[in-house]
């Protein structure tokens, strides 16, 4: 994962360059859509600033070329995560692509996107996350951020060796240093700063959750999308120490020895990544419920629990659109991924666990839990509590805080296609990822639409983009020719709590998590 620079290409279409505050950019055109890639945002984080606070990069001298992708961020190879033809690896990453219409006049809003993976995998390199047609449809800016990953990220190696000249929430710091980048030079791409919308979806909606927590981050955003947010997988100093001291005993590296850190600084690109996954892999099987890498509760940067503060009202005070896929733990099971406890015994465990983590929440009794899955078959129990303690319901409880102090749109996505209702994901985590960025196919080989369905999913597609978007531009987030979406209330007239259920034909629900909320209770679980 040597350093390797992107190669200059020539672009198709307009070439004309951009004048930014960070240098002058030379893109690309193609569909009526302008793109820039491979913006540098901070100062590539190796050698001595390896596991250090990012940088600010240096305006860019003369006219740089940003016709291709920067390097995605080292991770593991992942087959359900492609990062694009000729993407190469390195840790000089953290870089930014930029969309906009052309020939737009006035300043357009803007919306930053946070990839998801685990906080391990992805890239704003994915070919899924071409803006081309979200910008067209939508008449908006859209700017694709990386940030570090695994261990380079979210590792907390300042906890493990306090003097050892590491700093702590990395990958959350990369995020706050590119959305003052967006403020400092998206009126340059056409997009206005006072208009800006953080999107994400995964661990991309976990660092939207946390950025609401976040008090260095107010004023960087005025709008937010929180999409499968794991918004309680966040956790103390504590945990965060015990997965660096296990990823230093991966490397055989010794924390009291005096030479440990510059040893850590030392160790390959590669060397990390490896030593990240057997970490990434163990955590969940020790502890179910919890995430070897996640943003760190530091008291800090990050003073608490994200989950916590959003559900007692004290976040940013922010317009939140927030949701869920109708069968989000069917992907992990599918993959057989050890992230969602899904088994009698490793959800026993885990609320063991969180109850040794909460000595005076009120735990909710396993027969009260499993009232909320009466109708549900014994053997699909586990993936609907998997499901809700992992996503559902702690949107639930981020949805009923802060609506007190901002407008909030609470929706699930609900729809499948025939092929992926078959072979019994439905609608999975990540399904709905295709349907807003409007690029469905993924490919020669993608299965999804073999059993067809794909004119449904293109109307799909346009409506969600439409109210996403919509959104963004400050107005109520509705569609043409579907139903109006009105905001979350708790004790709103004419029914309460509205949800938007996304399907073949899109429906407003009151209280549509009417069983779930008492079996779980209105106390956040989560650990510590």
């Amino acid at each position: 994962m040597s350093h390797q620079e992107p190669t200059p290409s020539a672009a198709s279409g307009d070439t004309s360059a951009v004048v930014a505050p960070a240098g002058t950019f030379r893109g690309a055109a193609a569909g009526g859509v302008r793109s820039w890639r491979g913006i540098r945002y901070a100062v590539a984080p190796v050698g001595g600033l390896r596991w250090r606070d990012p940088i600010a990069a240096e305006p860019v001298e003369g006219e740089s070329d940003a016709t291709v992708y920067g390097p995605a961020c080292p991770q593991s190879a992942n087959p359900s995560v492609p990062l694009g033809d000729d993407v190469v690896l390195d840790e000089d990453c953290l870089v930014l692509n930029v969309w906009a219409p052309e020939g737009a006049t006035a300043p357009l809003p803007v919306m930053v996107w946070l990839h998801g993976g685990a906080y391990t995998f992805g890239s704003s390199s994915q070919p899924l996350f071409d803006a081309t047609s979200l910008v067209r449809t939508g008449d908006v800016v859209v700017v694709t951020v990386n940030y570090r990953l695994g261990a380079f990220g979210f590792l907390d190696l300042a906890g493990l060796l306090p003097h050892g000249g590491f700093d702590r929430n990395l990958a959350l710091k990369d995020v706050l240093l590119a959305l003052r980048w967006v403020q400092d030079n998206v009126a340059s791409f056409g997009g206005d700063p006072d208009r800006v919308t953080v999107f994400g979806e995964s661990a991309g909606g976990g660092l939207v959750t946390t950025l609401l927590a976040t008090p260095s981050a107010a004023g960087l955003f005025h709008r937010a999308i929180a999409q499968s947010s794991p918004a309680s997988s966040m956790y103390g100093v504590d945990r965060a120490r015990d997965v660096a001291e296990r990823f230093a005993a991966e490397l055989g590296i010794d924390p009291s020895d005096p030479s440990a850190a510059d040893a850590l600084r030392a160790v390959p690109a590669e060397d990390v990544v490896t030593a990240g996954m057997a970490v990434y892999a163990a955590i969940p099987d020790v502890a179910p419920g919890t995430l070897a890498f996640a943003p760190v509760v530091d008291g800090a940067l990050l003073p608490e629990a994200p989950v916590t503060v959003l559900h007692d009202g004290r976040g940013l005070p922010v317009p939140l659109m927030i949701g869920t896929n109708k069968d989000e733990a069917a992907l992990f099971k599918f993959m057989k991924s050890p992230l969602i406890p899904i088994t009698d015994d490793r959800i026993r465990q885990m609320f063991a666990d969180m109850a040794a983590d909460n000595p005076g929440l009120d735990m909710p009794s396993a027969a009260q839990v499993q009232t909320a899955y009466e109708d549900v078959r014994q053997r699909a129990m586990g993936l609907g509590i998997a499901r809700d303690i992992g996503f559902r319901m702690p949107t639930l409880w981020i949805a009923e805080g802060h609506s007190a102090v901002s407008d909030v749109w609470l929706y699930r996505f609900d729809h499948a296609a025939p092929f992926l209702r078959l072979i019994g994901l439905g609608a999975t985590h990540a399904t709905e990822l295709p349907y807003l960025w409007g690029n469905l196919s993924g490919g020669p080989k993608d299965p999804t639409f073999r059993l067809g369905g794909r004119r449904v999913a293109e109307a799909i597609s346009a409506r969600m983009q439409q109210r996403w978007t919509a959104f963004a531009h400050g107005r109520n987030p509705d569609a043409a020719d579907a139903p109006a979406w009105p905001a979350y209330s708790v004790d709103g007239a004419g029914g309460a709590r509205a949800t938007l259920v996304i399907e073949r034909q899109d429906a407003i629900v009151d209280d549509l998590d009417g069983a779930l909320r008492p079996a779980w209770g209105d106390q956040v679980l989560d650990f510590r």
